[in-house]
């Protein structure tokens, strides 16, 4: 019983992950210290996709519920979980390489705006902006 609240605990960590990569740059807008979490998740999550490499977190679920006597699954977790409700077709490569890259531009996006908001509170001379500028930049 143990080891499938681990697993589930492990799908649920998954998804949790998969979210702050995708929505993460959001959070950061508000919580600008978090970027220093965010840019590496994105970048894993975006080399994961990119790579048509599994997430770690899948093995490690697969063994979790072995143990508990279930049966794993053999794809990912993308595959598994989220595609099923997405689309309807397997995860085929071309969709992998797809959700790498919406993954890279939304993030691109996010940071980009953030960036020329900070810029524009620096020519205002906006001393809150300023502030989170320099929260950004590690100088607090």
């Amino acid at each position: 019983m143990l080891l499938k609240f681990a697993a589930d605990g492990v799908v649920l960590l998954h998804f949790v992950f998969i979210i702050f990569v995708v929505l993460g740059g959001l959070v950061v807008w508000r919580r600008p210290r978090l970027m220093w979490l965010h840019i590496p998740a994105a970048a894993w999550g975006a080399f994961i996709e990119l790579s048509g490499r599994m997430c770690p977190l899948t093995p490690l679920e697969n063994r979790l519920r072995f143990a508990a006597g279930e049966i794993g699954y053999s794809g990912g977790f993308i595959e598994e979980y989220l595609i099923p409700v997405v689309y309807p077709d397997e995860l085929t490569r071309w969709v992998q390489i797809s959700l790498g890259v919406v993954v890279v531009l939304i993030n691109l996006v996010v940071y980009g705006l953030l960036f020329v908001r900070r810029l524009r509170a620096e020519e205002t001379g906006n001393g809150a902006a300023m502030l989170t500028l320099s929260l950004l930049l590690g100088q607090f």
